[in-house]
């Protein structure tokens, strides 16, 4: 599986956090992850494991985004851009083996391929003032 598939992976268990809490947000990722065909199981461990630190560290990105988007809550955000911008985040401020432009640039097309028209421009703005 290619890194942007396994990102993409990461977003759709990401997007599940706003419909699922706590233990059926954990049920939904493992239903998730068993319906995903030719997967192994080093992808499996990675993509839990990532799924499991952004989790870690939701409330400081919520916060950190709070911050960044002038005029927009949490709650304003659409979901699938929150999810994008939570993955964004989190690869950005918590993990050196991605280089920021690489964060910015796999969001933008995230938000190309599940967002509205307004989303790509939106995530670049968002990522861009963060960086």
């Amino acid at each position: 599986m290619t890194r942007r598939e396994l990102r993409e992976h990461i977003f759709k268990m990401m997007f599940r956090k706003e419909f699922y809490d706590g233990v059926d947000l954990a049920e939904q990722v493992k239903l998730y992850l068993a319906d995903i065909e030719y997967i192994t199981e080093e992808e499996y461990k990675y993509l839990l494991n990532r799924f499991n630190s952004i989790m870690e560290k939701v409330d400081e990105i919520d916060d950190i985004l709070s911050k960044t988007a002038s005029g927009w809550s949490i709650k304003r955000m659409g979901k699938v851009e929150l999810a994008i911008l939570r993955i964004a985040v989190f690869e950005m401020r918590y993990d050196d083996e991605i280089p920021v432009k690489v964060a910015i640039n796999e969001a933008v097309e995230l938000a190309k391929t599940f967002g509205g028209d307004e989303a790509p421009s939106f995530i670049n703005g968002v990522l861009a003032k963060l960086a």
